[in-house]
């Protein structure tokens, strides 16, 4: 099949400084920023991002510098992100759930300078964990979000003489569209996490094409339960509060009564989010009592979607646009279906290209491009596929053909207008509520355990996650039979080591695991043997 495509772009500015400063001054009074009592305007967010920006530089960052932030969605994560790029650094975003061991592995592997953490965030002492497991070496300060919004927006700046702010500007003014922006962890098939690399221009191109067919406006109030540490929430969550003026009303947890209200309250319009976010809020008990109608736009994924949830979503969520998409961090926005597609296609489908991207299916094996109807590996090509991979250019060159196509490791098909439905993966990733994951950095952890001797993960369907993890488990023979390994003690030691998300959920011991003559594991064997 010939590349699919949409038409160009419109012109914006190319770096996120630039988005910011063009943000302030056209939108400069209006809200940008809602979290509780606290509400920033686009110029007084600009004034706490060059505050703080100004900061940075007197710790010392340098152009192109990481600055790491570890927290959840808050008007600080935004301020202290925003600010990285704003210094002419790198934002490296890391999972709000992490263990200090994963979070630490990423400071050092980026050399961040500067790591700002949410020290209280579900009780834990964030940078206190860090310090408990690493020496931080290259980091020349641990800040809070505290520290980041103390500064009252009427003061921001205040203790700013006119040659620091003057070098916060030219820092910003050097910047440019295909500078790195910002480095987004994925985890890879090699159990290694994979930094993207993605330049200004284009996260950018990201926010503006999602939001563009969206019909976000500066009218929008939107809800980001997506976290800010996923493209999801970051580029088409904040970035496009910046480019179309809208109020960003940031969720730190999926709380479905607490957002319910805060729909109500607030009269959302705008609402992305994964299948199980929907139904929990549809399932919960303050779900009839409350006013839904100012809800305009959804936009989900991640999953396959239900009909009857997209009906649901119009007709009891009162969205007057359902719209599903494809993406994934090396390429953020691929795939969305259009306003006025029919339900049946919104649910049955991924959408087609969204504008200046270019998609093919191409036999994986023999490298043919196939026509529509052809079942084969998806490849894109175009403004939002990333860089590559941080220090890794042999896994960059395998991502990413001479002629610039990503192979994304997915199997689907295309119709004769271009519509995709992913059917199948080439990798063992599965999808958790509405993230990634990826079973062998899971059995990377597990093997670990002094109690095994050899594991596989799976995931397996789950009504309201999506696919949970199962692992499968061979146990190391012990003398005493009370002290076998149990299900309980195996998931425990993942919740230890790995993100909640990450974790499986259940466990099955087996006396062997079923392999190939090279030594692989059969997945589809233990898939089989889960039905």
């Amino acid at each position: 099949m010939s590349p699919i495509s949409g038409t160009a772009s419109g012109t914006l500015p190319g770096t996120l400084p630039g988005v910011l400063r063009r943000a302030a001054r056209e939108f400069g009074d209006r809200t940008a920023l809602v979290e509780g009592d606290v509400t920033l305007t686009f110029s007084q967010l600009h004034a706490l991002v060059q505050d703080t920006a100004r900061g940075y530089l007197a710790l010392g960052l340098q152009p192109g510098g990481r600055v790491a932030v570890w927290g959840p969605n808050k008007i600080s994560w935004v301020i202290a992100a925003l600010a990285a790029t704003y210094a002419g650094g790198q934002l490296v975003p890391l999972n709000s759930r992490y263990t200090a061991h994963e979070a630490s592995d990423l400071i050092e592997r980026t050399a961040a300078q500067i790591v700002v953490v949410d020290d209280g965030f579900l009780g834990r002492t964030l940078s206190a964990e860090l310090r408990e497991v690493s020496a931080l070496a290259s980091v020349a300060a641990v800040l809070t979000f505290e520290q980041i919004a103390s500064c009252a927006p009427a003061g921001a700046g205040a203790h700013a003489d006119a040659h620091e702010m003057a070098e916060v500007e030219a820092r910003a003014d050097a910047v440019r569209p295909d500078d790195i922006a910002d480095i987004l962890f994925t985890s890879g098939t090699t159990g290694r996490s994979k930094g993207v690399e993605t330049a200004h221009r284009q996260t950018i191109a990201a926010a503006e094409v999602w939001s563009a067919i969206g019909q976000v406006t500066a009218e929008d109030r939107y809800l980001v339960v997506s976290p800010f540490f996923h493209s999801y929430g970051y580029k088409v969550g904040l970035i496009v509060g910046l480019l179309r003026g809208c109020a960003i009303h940031p969720a730190a947890t999926f709380e479905p009564g607490e957002l319910l209200a805060l729909i109500a309250r607030e009269r959302i319009t705008v609402l992305p989010g994964a299948p199980a976010i929907f139904q929990g809020l549809l399932d919960h008990p303050d779900f009839t009592s409350t006013d839904t109608s100012s809800l305009r736009f959804a936009n989900t994924g991640a999953a396959s979607v239900p009909v009857a949830l997209v009906e649901r979503l119009q007709t009891d969520l009162s969205f007057e646009m359902v719209i599903t998409a494809f993406g994934m961090t090396e390429c953020c926005v691929a795939t969305m279906c259009r306003p006025g597609d029919a339900n049946e296609l919104i649910a049955t489908s991924c959408g087609r290209a969204v504008d200046g991207l270019e998609m093919r299916i191409v036999d994986h094996e023999t490298g043919v491009v196939l026509v529509a109807g052809e079942e084969g590996e998806v490849q894109l090509r175009g403004p939002m596929v990333m860089r590559g991979y941080l220090d890794d250019p042999e896994a960059t060159a395998e991502a990413i053909d001479p002629d610039g196509w990503l192979r994304t490791g997915d199997v689907g098909v295309v119709d004769a207008d271009g519509y995709l439905r992913i059917t199948d993966r080439l990798k063992d990733m599965y999808i958790c509520g509405g993230f990634n994951v990826y079973p062998a950095e899971i059995e990377q952890i597990l093997a670990r355990h002094a109690g095994i001797a050899d594991v596989a993960v799976i995931g397996v369907p789950d009504e309201r996650l999506g696919e949970i993890g199962k692992a499968f488990v061979v146990r190391r023979p012990v003398a005493d039979p009370d002290a076998l390994l149990d299900q309980a003690a195996v998931i425990a030691y993942a919740r230890e080591h790995l993100a909640n998300f990450k974790a499986p959920r259940t466990v099955a011991f087996v006396d062997a695991l079923p392999r190939n003559l090279a030594g692989k594991v059969l997945k589809n064997e233990l898939r089989s043997s889960d039905d």
